[in-house]
């Protein structure tokens, strides 16, 4: 009887449960192990500051909506809200744990200290796991065939220092350690940064402090959750059909296409970034655009240096007078527990084949899941790249030669440098619906839109022109999911439950983002160009135009 591989998990998040779940899948033997005493990572909300754990704010609601953020095959429950507070992730997290019988694969208080190759690693690529027990100290090992890595990217605050920053006798904390914002209640707050965190803090602060201030080096796009009729933004933005439409589109067209959309002047609010929307992760908030109006926040510039009783902000000589900082800094990508002869990270730039395998080991058996920054849902990137890994520990799909892999990693890199802003948080930026096409196609599990459209053209054009939604990769492939072509068709349904008990739009019904007849005609126009003339590009940049005389745009 052939061996059971036994797999590693290190974290019992929302990626390391869907670990669990593809490693049963191929008949592997997932243990789990987690830090804390209860599953859900990120999304389970404690009081403590525990170092070596994720964490949020009481009142962080996710930013994007169930129906993209779903599991594939686990579609959220019909009255759960489109976005979802963090006691609802949660609540969606259990469900799922429990739907697939996952808890029973999970240890807790336990503290991986150290992942190690075997002695005989080179032959049989084994890995040692070292643990220590959070409870009683005690230290164990034990042997595995495979570890995946699902600690995630939010858990070492990246804190940075500022000139003059020992005088300041105000509290210094980075969001990390933020839970909620009673204690700055009648105080003057500095947030530093403006990427989501910053942002719900500032406005989460709004409510209690006497001023909040907003420091941002270089400003940031900053997006609502609504999009079309009132429905989740993503619900619109995220379909094949602007995938394929975008690709004939110069990038700047693409840029201000999305930037026009947008539903405020960024520039009179101090926030326009000299980068465009596309070259860097767009900050999701709907209500600091009102505290900014309200003047509850004030944003300002860079902080040039630090006094006794405040700040002084480049451009600025006085002193702007505050009682606390939040830094709101990002996070450092790093594994303590392994040498760094297995995973090379250098400025959160982490070397990995299709973000995931170190393409420097003989035995590809070593994942690391969930470090990945999309504008998307996680959950289905997650699951995923899990589906992907497993796929590899289970002899069915072939990785190319390390040489391929390198050449691989190296022009995503380019490109990557060459279209987002040079900071950190940008390392592992990356496009939500390619990034999941280009793992799912590697394994069978994307769609055939092709053959779709000549057996089940409703299907066909539901997957081309509506949302793209996760159970759209369980159509075909290892571990396809019957009821998928049902949860993709009724997905409409669970968007307007939570608003009524019918489940179904009420309000008159409106043309689309692109109605059947614009996207006939542009897809047209696309394969004329294409098939016809050299400079189509040029030629196609009248998309727009034609879109902004519709009203469209």
């Amino acid at each position: 009887m052939a061996h059971s591989k036994r797999i590693a998990i290190i974290g019992a998040g929302p990626s390391g449960l869907t670990a669990i779940k593809c490693c049963k899948e191929e008949g592997f033997i997932p243990i789990c192990y987690e830090l804390t005493g209860a599953l859900g990572g990120l999304w389970r909300y404690h009081e403590e500051d525990i170092d070596g754990v994720s964490s949020l704010m009481r009142t962080t609601i996710i930013n994007t909506s169930k129906e993209m953020s779903a599991y594939s095959d686990f579609p959220p429950p019909e009255e759960f809200p489109n976005f979802m507070h963090n006691r609802k992730m949660l609540e969606y997290i259990m469900l799922y744990a429990k739907a697939f019988d996952l808890l029973r694969h999970i240890r807790y208080h336990l503290e991986v200290t150290k992942i190690e190759p075997c002695k005989d690693n080179e032959a049989n690529g084994r890995w040692t796991v070292t643990l220590r027990s959070t409870q009683t100290e005690a230290i164990s090992r034990e042997e595995f065939d495979g570890v995946m890595v699902c600690t995630g990217h939010h858990v070492y605050p990246n804190i940075p220092t500022f000139p003059g920053e020992q005088k300041f006798k105000g509290s210094i904390i980075h969001t990390h350690s933020l839970k909620t914002c009673e204690r700055f209640d009648g105080q003057r707050i500095l947030i530093v940064g403006i990427g989501n965190s910053a942002a719900d803090a500032a406005v989460d602060c709004a409510f209690v402090a006497e001023q909040v201030y907003l420091s941002t080096r270089r400003g940031s796009w900053v997006m609502g959750r609504t999009g079309q009729d009132g429905k989740p933004y993503d619900l619109d933005l995220l379909r094949r059909r602007n995938v394929f439409l975008l690709k004939f589109l110069p990038f700047d067209l693409q840029c201000k296409f999305l930037e026009n959309r947008l539903t405020f002047d960024h520039a009179t609010y101090n926030l326009k970034p000299e980068h465009r929307i596309l070259s860097a992760h767009p900050t999701m908030n709907d209500a600091l655009p009102n505290c900014i109006l309200s003047g509850k926040v004030i944003v300002k510039g860079d902080v040039e240096r630090f006094e006794e009783n405040g700040v002084v902000f480049a451009g600025e000589k006085s002193v702007t007078e505050v009682d606390s900082v939040i830094l709101a800094t990002g996070y450092e990508i790093k594994f303590p527990f392994l040498e760094s002869s297995v995973i090379s990270v250098k400025s959160n730039r982490v070397h990995l084949y299709k973000r995931i395998i170190p393409p420097n080991l003989k035995h590809p058996n070593l994942a690391f899941i969930g470090l990945i920054q999309p504008l998307g849902g996680f959950f289905p990137i997650a699951e995923m790249q899990c589906r992907w890994f497993v796929q590899i520990l289970a002899g069915k799909l072939k990785l190319p030669a390390k040489k391929e892999m390198e050449k691989d990693i190296e022009s995503k890199s380019r490109a990557n440098k060459k279209r987002f802003v040079d900071t950190a948080r940008h390392t592992i930026e990356s496009d939500w619906l390619p990034y999941l096409d280009e793992l799912a196609e590697m394994f069978g599990a994307k769609p055939n839109l092709l053959r779709l459209a000549v057996t089940d053209p409703k299907l066909f054009w539901t997957c081309f022109n509506g949302p793209c939604l996760p159970y759209q990769f369980r159509l075909q492939g290892p571990h396809s999911w019957p009821e998928a072509r049902k949860a993709i068709l009724t997905s409409e349904e669970r968007v307007y439950a939570p608003f009524n008990s019918t489940g179904k739009k009420l309000c008159e019904k409106k043309g689309g983002f692109i109605s059947g007849k614009i996207l006939f005609l542009i897809l047209a126009m696309c394969a004329a160009c294409a098939m016809y003339s050299r400079n189509y590009r040029r030629f196609i940049s009248v998309i727009p135009l034609y879109l902004n005389l519709k009203g469209i745009a």
